[in-house]
């Protein structure tokens, strides 16, 4: 089993770069929202753990987020190659990975930081916007409609969402850098911390990580 860690803050592209490896090389991206979804929707045990949480407004824990990856990964071939965006988020949860990865006679082999500055996430964040009607994406500046403020696919209204608003989004930054900066240290210290530059184009950032993780995968 091998398991590469896509990090990075709101805005850094993990869902974009993760599907771009993902179409082109054997990497399963595993993401832990829809393993959570799938959990509570299968009533598994730890799915049943999981909506008690979720019904009383909780946040999950991480020993029970942990616990649906560790039975993803239990369902799963032991020479798979895993892509995890965005998790684990905290220290905890990298310390459970751990010992849930040790079972397997594996661990993690790279995580990738994706970076870029500031302005340029927050210019990502606050373009994108979002159809009314279909849900279909859009960002003002890299991916516009033809009419603005028109989807292209149904002809509905285009918001941007509350969450994407300039206030909302400088808090999920600062959020996001005092919950990872113990999470990087501690990948660094392990010696499996790489940095990647995500301000450039997909396929720029996708070729560094391949050029690195490509080796777990081949025959």
């Amino acid at each position: 089993m091998k398991t590469i860690i896509l990090l990075g803050g709101p805005g850094a592209g993990k869902g974009t770069i993760a599907e771009g490896i993902r179409t082109v090389s054997p990497f399963l991206h595993v993401s832990t929202g829809d393993m959570l979804r799938e959990a509570v929707k299968n009533a598994t045990g730890v799915g049943r753990q999981a909506e008690g949480y979720m019904k009383r407004g909780e946040l999950v824990p991480d020993d029970v987020i942990v616990g649906i990856v560790e039975e993803r990964l239990a369902q799963g071939s032991p020479d798979a190659a895993y892509m995890f965006d965005g998790f684990p988020r905290t220290l905890e949860q990298a310390r459970l990975l751990d010992k849930t990865l040790e079972k397997h006679a594996s661990r993690v082999n790279y995580v990738f930081l994706l970076e870029a500055g500031r302005d340029l996430l927050i210019s990502r964040l606050t373009g994108r916007r979002v159809c009314r009607s279909c849900g279909q994406g859009y960002h003002v500046i890299n991916i516009p409609p033809k009419r603005d403020g028109i989807c292209d696919v149904c002809g509905g209204e285009l918001y941007q969402r509350a969450d994407d608003s300039e206030a909302t989004i400088l808090n999920r930054l600062d959020v996001y850098t005092k919950q990872t900066e113990s999470l990087i240290s501690y990948y660094e210290a392990k010696g499996v911390l790489v940095r990647v530059d995500s301000s450039r184009a997909r396929q720029e950032t996708v070729a560094d990580v391949l050029r690195v993780a490509g080796s777990l995968v081949q025959p």
